[in-house]
């Protein structure tokens, strides 16, 4: 091996993908922002990984991607090879290449990272599959024979995507049903297309169709068809049914003009931005869809410092708000989002009030004018480990604003049609499943305690990232294959 090759670490800077200019993002482009290696910067980037004997980068991965052995491929230019090694492990990969915070996974745990800078491996992972796709590749089952077995997904979010993706592998056949007219769940509406272009999640819906699997969209369970049904229609059911109900905060005034929560004006906003019917199918867990605010030259409030305010703050700057906040009650060191999200939000205009408590949102007209807010400093840990933001007394002040946004979080939730198939659900909303590995009474992992039923992602989990819905929903259609195949 060539010294240039050993020590291409040194010699070669990690390097991301070209980014759009920050004048564009600032006036109103929701293009992705990160483009895309061309080859030699791919097998650039790829060779400057150490191949570690023990790869931390697979480790941390939620579903253990092969990292150092499709960077090998990349930089031996076998990309179609590199494209069906990395569906083995992710059958979303150019998703989770998009979204997954990597600074918190995959490259966050890389060798490099303190000193020389990780390998920027979600960029190389976009453009395994990007460029094996444009090339024609699908994945290959030519040698998977049908079953004759059948299987109902319910809910075409990354859980649900995943688990139809692995049993088709396995000769299954999967039909996806979707209360929405589009597949991806929060992937498609929530996520902002400047994170995820949407024409990504058409491409992948006919490579799952290629492969055989079958979508229903426009089909809500418990509404246009039943739980009954699918019962008796197929041999299993998977239910990915994502997290949506909203955390309420309490806040007085929250129900003034202008008061928004996070999920329902990401999913109005992301109908609108792809040209989708804005009027299409309420949001899950809200009765009407609503009317979003001009939010040209206005003053911004969001709420939360997770990801999915993040998202929120950075929708808000491509809508021209003359000035957008973000208030979190605890640090920038314990933000629960992407660092490198906060970043690019930072880097764009948004401006960041750490150590911030909501007290209240005050109104006039029915109209909400500010937040009040109270300073925290941090406390002792919680039941979860994490510091509690104590109130500093006499520290209350008033953010003024003309359009608040709550981005506290959100939660699943046991539907009624689910409960009455003897499914059991916790006290936070979370459908109960065996564990990772079969427990003593014979259970199936992500089996639920009706032995037909499946579930996975932020279903069972709650809210979390999309690569841990995959992992679930792929592992739960092993189990159903495990179940009907022996």
């Amino acid at each position: 091996m060539s010294r240039k090759h050993v020590f291409q670490f040194v010699e070669l800077p990690r390097q991301m993908p070209q980014r759009i200019p920050l004048e564009l993002r600032t006036s109103g482009d929701w293009g992705e922002m990160y483009g895309k290696f061309a080859l030699p910067e791919a097998q650039h980037q790829a060779g400057r990984c150490l191949d570690c004997g023990n790869p931390y980068c697979s480790w941390k991965c939620p579903v253990h991607n092969a990292i150092p052995q499709w960077l090998q491929l990349v930089q031996e230019n076998r990309i179609e090879e590199a494209a069906a090694l990395c569906h083995t492990t992710n059958p979303l990969p150019e998703m989770c290449g998009r979204v997954c915070p990597q600074d918190r996974l995959c490259e966050g745990s890389c060798t490099l990272e303190d000193g020389f800078g990780a390998v920027t491996i979600g960029a190389v992972e976009k453009y395994i599959v990007d460029a094996a796709l444009e090339k024609g590749w699908r994945p290959d089952l030519s040698e998977v024979v049908a079953t004759g077995r059948r299987v109902a997904v319910v809910g075409a979010g990354p859980a649900g995507l995943a688990c139809a993706d692995v049993l088709a592998r396995n000769g299954i056949h999967a039909v996806v049903f979707d209360r929405y007219e589009q597949i991806g769940g929060l992937m498609q509406f929530g996520i902002p297309s400047f994170k995820l272009e949407k024409s990504i999640i058409a491409r992948r819906r006919e490579v799952l169709e290629g492969m055989g699997v079958e979508f229903r969209l426009g089909v809500e369970i418990g509404k246009d068809l039943g739980i009954d049904e699918l019962l008796a229609d197929y041999d299993a059911v998977f239910l990915g049914t994502g997290a949506y109900r909203y955390t309420d905060g309490g806040l007085p005034g929250q129900d003034l003009g202008n008061v928004l929560p996070a999920l329902p004006f990401l999913v109005q906003n992301g109908r609108i931005v792809g040209g989708n019917d804005p009027w299409g199918r309420p949001i899950a867990g809200w009765e009407d869809t609503i009317q979003l605010p001009d939010m040209a030259g206005k003053r911004v409030v969001v709420l939360g410092g997770g990801d999915t305010g993040m998202d929120c703050v950075r929708s808000a700057i491509r809508l021209g708000a003359a000035r957008v906040t973000c208030a979190y009650r605890r640090d920038e060191a314990n933000m629960p989002g992407s660092a490198r999200e906060v970043a690019n939000a930072r880097e764009e205009g948004v401006r960041f009030l750490f150590n911030r408590a909501p007290l209240a949102i005050e109104g006039e007209d029915d109209v909400v004018i500010g937040v009040r807010v109270v300073e925290t400093r941090l406390g002792e840990p919680d039941a979860r480990g994490r510091r509690s933001a104590v109130p500093i007394e006499g520290s209350e002040s008033v953010l003024e604003a003309d359009i608040v946004i709550i981005a506290f979080g959100f939660s699943p939730t046991v539907p009624e049609w689910l409960a009455a198939q003897g499914v059991e659900g916790s006290p936070n909303g979370r459908i109960v499943v065996s564990g990772s590995l079969p427990d003593e009474s014979g259970g199936l992992p992500f089996q639920t305690t009706n032995p037909k039923l499946f579930a996975g992602g932020d279903a069972v989990r709650g809210a979390d990232l999309v690569v841990t819905a995959v992992a679930e929903g792929r592992d739960a259609a092993h189990s159903i294959a495990r179940m009907l195949l022996g």
